[in-house]
């Protein structure tokens, strides 16, 4: 009886051999993984005075959001007017003498500040501390001063005061009395430097909350896009249920929120909030509750927000379309107007919020 005799396997057919195994397991891990779903990360902190959310996916999360938080940590230092050997406090303490040298990420910053208060005509102003430190919402001190002490601390806004020179690396405020308070940019400014702590730490995408401003990384593992909730701002005023007003569609960039509920005190039955009106300066009282402004940068996102809380609706049209910017105004009456460019993207989900119409934004949302 005959045998045929087998032949080995060759060297070719065993390097074919292993790549189809590997191809196979691969299908499998990704059947797999879909079935079970990517597993995140998840850490909260508290930093600037409140909390930092986040949300990572990929390998080496753990050590993704630890990094990210000393990122936000390392900005604070930088930039925090209450922090001794910041950045802004010495400026703050060389106003009217000498020029300073400052971190090159703080001088960046310092000049968007100042291209965002030129675009808004002051509606932004990072020279705002005096004011802010006399009506001290959320602080010890917090009431209302008098006229002349409100018309005499706002004479020291200005933020033409602030001069940078790219080239020496230096800034300085220009006349004594004046001062820098960039909290009106930090909450996003924080969203940035964790979005690029992100990059560099190779995780496959991420979100993170500041406050109020969000940021994103990458593309959500289900490839759908990231939802971003906006906050109901009548939750603490009025103690409603419901959380969020509504939700926006977002790939990528930072969403920021300004809104009349994050600090302010009643006396003698009238609100005061701490979003204050560089050219007055007294709280905005245009019956704007909140404004969300989504956007390629955090810090950007955060003055824009800002800036058109102090412009209202049609003031603002302007300043966002020239930074490409989106935005979302919310009314005490409770009707919402939306950009064009997010109309598609919000989606109300409080029953009792309206959305107006084209001709209706157009005709009277504008009550500044």
């Amino acid at each position: 009886m005959n045998q045929t005799k087998q032949k080995p396997f060759s060297l070719p057919h065993i390097l074919l051999l292993i790549l189809l195994l590997l191809v196979i397991g691969a299908i499998i891990w990704l059947f797999a993984g879909q079935k079970k779903g990517n597993p995140a990360y998840e850490s909260t902190s508290l930093v600037m005075g409140t909390y930092m959310q986040q949300t990572i996916y990929g390998s080496g999360g753990e050590e993704a959001a630890a990094a990210a938080s000393q990122a936000v940590a390392n900005l604070e230092n930088r930039i925090s007017w209450r922090k001794e050997d910041s950045d802004i406090a010495k400026l703050n303490a060389n106003a009217g003498k000498d020029w300073i040298t400052v971190d090159d990420s703080t001088l960046s910053m310092l000049e968007q500040c100042l291209d965002v208060a030129e675009q808004s005509n002051g509606a932004y102003d990072p020279t705002i501390l005096p004011l802010s430190s006399l009506w001290d919402f959320g602080g010890e001190n917090q009431h209302l001063p008098d006229r002349d002490e409100v018309e005499r601390f706002a004479s020291y806004v200005d933020y033409q005061i602030l001069r940078i020179d790219m080239e020496q690396k230096e800034a300085s405020l220009k006349n004594s009395l004046y001062a820098l308070d960039l909290g009106g940019a930090g909450k996003g400014a924080a969203c940035d430097a964790a979005v690029q702590s992100y990059g560099q730490s190779g995780v496959s995408c991420a979100i993170v909350a500041v406050g109020g401003s969000v940021g994103v990384y990458g593309q959500k593992p289900d490839r759908t896009d990231w939802r971003v909730a906006i906050r109901n701002p009548f939750q603490n005023l009025e103690e409603q249920q419901n959380a969020s007003m509504g939700t926006l569609d977002i790939h990528s960039g930072f969403v920021s929120t300004s809104g009349l509920y994050e600090k302010y005190f009643e006396q003698d039955g009238k609100l005061y909030h701490h979003i204050l009106d560089p050219g007055t300066g007294y709280p905005v009282d245009n019956d704007l509750v909140s404004v969300t402004v989504v956007c390629d940068s955090g810090a950007l996102s955060d003055m824009l927000s800002t800036a058109c809380f102090v412009l209202g609706w049609e003031g603002s049209q302007e300043l966002l379309t020239h930074y490409n910017a989106g935005a979302v105004f919310i009314y005490k009456n409770k009707d919402v107007a939306v950009t064009e460019n997010l109309k598609d993207r919000l989606t109300i989900t409080a029953g009792d919020y309206a959305l107006l119409s084209k001709t209706d934004k157009d005709s009277s949302v504008d009550k500044s």
